[in-house]
């Protein structure tokens, strides 16, 4: 008698990079340079796309429509400068759990996602189970977020934060193959 196991975690990490790379490769020339003229400024008509890639803007609504129905495209937003709306201080925050478990995990990600202040949240390996880019007005706001937000948590063990001097390169542009 044979015993059937579940796929092992590789292979469905394999399949799931083989299902992205071949999604990647029905994107053409006209998608990769449609894609950056996008992420550099998502305002842009379609009529001005089309200017710029040598498309009519029909065919450039099509295409953009093509990517957002398939994902490729997540959505569009305004890029503010957080000291003009009174969120001036940008910290890093590593958060290690109590314990790793599915329910812990989950309830941290529940308290996340019910976090306005936090804008990223990123799990790694290492000492630290998540990285978080938070944005405060201040070092008291601050205090609050830890104190009384993360420490609290039943699902957390410890947070160590690193304040933000300076922005040198802000997130933006993916690094896209231009064929």
């Amino acid at each position: 008698m044979q015993i059937c196991t579940p796929p092992s975690k590789r292979y469905i990490i394999h399949a799931l990079i083989g299902e992205m790379a071949h999604d990647m490769t029905t994107l053409d020339t006209l998608d990769w340079r449609l894609l950056d003229a996008l992420q550099r400024d998502a305002s842009l008509t379609n009529a001005t796309l089309a200017e710029q890639i040598g498309l009519s803007a029909s065919q450039i609504s099509r295409r953009r429509q093509r990517l957002e129905q398939d994902g490729v495209i997540r959505g569009y937003r305004a890029a503010l400068e957080p000291t003009a709306v009174g969120l001036g201080v940008i910290v890093f925050i590593h958060v290690a759990l109590d314990t790793h478990s599915r329910d812990n995990a989950r309830r941290f990600r529940d308290l996340v996602r019910l976090t306005p202040a936090i804008l990223e949240a990123h799990a790694l390996t290492g000492e630290a189970d998540y990285l978080l880019k938070v944005a405060v007005g201040d070092l008291k706001a601050l205090a609050r977020l830890v104190n009384e937000i993360l420490m609290p948590h039943e699902s957390v063990a410890r947070v160590r934060s690193e304040i933000a001097l300076e922005t040198l390169k802000e997130p933006g542009l993916l690094p896209l193959p231009m064929t």
